[in-house]
């Protein structure tokens, strides 16, 4: 397993990127409204990227998936395709950002509510939300990458829903997906020890049914079993001698 450690300019580098990945979805909110479809949201998304930032959409032709950005909505729980559904009242849906800046890449999703709030859409998302965040707590040098997963697989569970297994959180750097591989469940004290100057991301995919989810025949959309809803949220996070830095905080939470 190959973990790259980022000097410090390299972590300089990621935390521009990261920030310009967090702007692309502050920017986005206003046009997440029913009626729209994700396929011009991802068309905003594009062009903000490209001409406002000068930045590159890392998805973009990524091992052939077609569009910039991902979209999954409701039962969709991760690598959506961007189309022509149109979004309506009570829907849900993640919308994942990656940048490349200067040749390292800025990685982060965040949940919007669309139009009316579905309550069930709202309570999982937000319990999706709380779990990233204790994951992210655990991280810090001699950490081991177990009590991560731990941590959320516990709170996940304790409010009955299901973390999801197949897909994880990843090593990133100059490379869209690195070592290690951040799994959301697992167990404490095991696993890689982490050291200061490794970024990786958390982003935990949590269902409201059971845990089981199937790929679509296009390749890349990823749904849930039972057709319950699952949401997701991510960061890109810098493991430092103290304990973390998040690379991605959004405007409101700078």
């Amino acid at each position: 397993m190959t973990v790259t450690i980022k000097t410090p300019e390299e972590q300089d580098k990621m935390r521009v990127a990261g920030q310009l990945a967090a702007d692309v979805l502050d920017m986005i909110g206003d046009y997440v409204k029913p009626g729209v479809t994700t396929d011009e949201l991802d068309t905003i998304c594009h062009k903000f990227i490209t001409e406002e930032q000068d930045a590159i959409p890392a998805p973009l032709n990524y091992r052939g998936f077609p569009k910039s950005i991902c979209t999954s909505v409701n039962h969709v729980v991760c690598h959506g395709i961007p189309g022509e559904k149109r979004l309506k009242a009570g829907d849900a849906v993640n919308i994942d950002i990656t940048v490349i800046k200067d040749g390292f890449h800025g990685d982060t999703s965040r949940m919007f509510m669309v139009g009316k709030e579905n309550i069930q859409a709202r309570r999982l998302a937000d319990i999706t939300f709380q779990a990233m965040w204790r994951g992210i707590e655990e991280l810090g040098e001699g950490k081991h990458l177990g009590d991560v997963g731990a941590s959320i697989q516990q709170f996940v569970e304790k409010n009955r829903f299901s973390v999801v297994k197949e897909y994880c959180g990843h090593g990133i750097g100059r490379v869209f997906h690195e070592d290690p591989q951040v799994l959301h469940y697992g167990t404490r004290g095991t696993g890689m020890q982490l050291k200061a100057g490794m970024t990786l991301t958390v982003e935990p995919m949590v269902n409201a049914g059971k845990a089981g989810v199937r790929l679509l025949p296009d390749g890349w959309t990823v749904v849930t079993k039972d057709h319950s809803l699952s949401a997701q949220w991510e960061h890109t996070i810098l493991v430092t001698e103290t304990g973390y830095e998040v690379l991605t905080l959004g405007a409101a939470d700078r």
